[in-house]
């Protein structure tokens, strides 16, 4: 039995958002007296090439566990190959009201509608800054948003401004336009809307690189809820407006396999196991437009090895995790790690 095998029944008696900052609270002290290196292995070395940058392996976190860069040195400690924090916003927001995240046990999954809660960029960056994992190197991508009170015709300014406040401390920039709690957001992915935003995007990185000497990665992270037409869509604006990655998928609002379960009808994004197949699909039908051309991280019910396998098989390059570390706990990191070291 695994060390979190043991704390996981008494994490699962308490609200998910509670045992969310109570374990991750833990785990920061039990890093900063030098304890958790006892309780974690050696992280698995395959490096890989992406975008420019190398990661220790290819298996990363996913935003929204860290969403303000609080716990990047405990998080690294626990053997991922690279970080994403975040969803960040300009200003701070408290997100929707509580409760707002809930767990579906049967299905292995977690519904939440957290709605960007976030201390603002600006905290987040000295956060960053402060951590030793950024000092010494570590990959962090650094995913952002809209504030919820700006109108979705002025998102575009939302980005560029958290864009020029991240550019500094990210090894890459996310930018996510498929948060389902966010009032009108996912309308970022129809085609005026995309191409409005990628625009100002990409006219505030050709600004930014020139003043830093240093084009940054740029990824977009898509909704699994997409069909054909909507994929081959952003494949297009992808390639047109030359951005580096995309991140698929975010969580669904389908609920087919849950609408029957204790939550199941709650309002947010579905994530863990149901999403696998749905995310899978949306891999495949990108790798299928974009070739080679634009490389894929996957994500999305990963809860096994063999399940982080089925993503680079589908057409990803790399791999992230969430929900699966809820529900398997750090040992998912390296058993997903191994498992794609050993498929090469």
């Amino acid at each position: 039995m695994t060390s979190y095998s043991f704390l996981r029944p008494w994490l699962f008696c308490l609200d998910p958002e509670s045992a969310h900052n109570i374990a991750l609270g833990s785990m920061d002290r039990a890093n900063a007296l030098g304890l958790l290196k006892h309780f974690v292995p050696p992280p698995v070395l395959d490096p890989r090439q992406f975008c420019g940058i190398t990661v220790k392996n290819p298996v990363g976190l996913a935003a929204g566990l860290d969403k303000d860069g609080k716990h990047i040195d405990a998080l690294a400690r626990l053997g991922f190959g690279f970080l994403e924090i975040g969803t960040v916003t300009p200003l701070p927001q408290s997100g929707n009201p509580k409760p707002r995240m809930f767990r579906l046990t049967e299905a292995q999954a977690i519904i939440n509608r957290m709605g960007f809660n976030n201390d603002g960029v600006d905290a987040c960056v000295s956060r960053v800054k402060q951590s030793q994992y950024w000092q010494s190197g570590g990959i962090i991508g650094m995913n952002i948003g809209k504030n919820a009170g700006t109108p979705i015709e002025r998102a575009a300014d939302d980005y560029v401004i958290a864009m020029k406040k991240v550019y500094e401390v990210a090894s890459y920039i996310t930018v996510n336009i498929s948060s389902p709690n966010t009032k009108n957001l996912r309308a970022l992915q129809g085609e005026t809307m995309l191409r409005a935003l990628l625009g100002s995007i990409d006219a505030a990185r050709t600004e930014l690189s020139d003043q830093y000497g240093l084009r940054k990665p740029l990824f977009l992270k898509i909704a699994p809820d997409l069909d054909a037409a909507d994929i081959t869509l952003i494949a297009d604006l992808l390639l047109e407006f030359t951005i580096d990655a995309v991140i698929a998928t975010n969580t669904t609002i389908e609920r087919t396999a849950v609408s029957h379960l204790n939550h199941g009808h709650e309002t947010g994004g579905l994530s863990g196991a149901p999403v696998r197949l749905l995310s899978n699909q949306v891999i495949a039908s990108l790798k299928e437009h974009l070739g080679d051309r634009i490389p894929i991280i996957g994500v999305g019910g990963i809860l096994s090895g063999e399940d982080a396998v089925e993503k680079i098989t589908a057409g990803a390059s790399l791999v992230q995790l969430y929900s699966g570390l809820i529900y398997r706990g750090p040992e998912l990191i390296r058993e997903c790690a191994l498992a794609l070291q050993k498929k090469g």
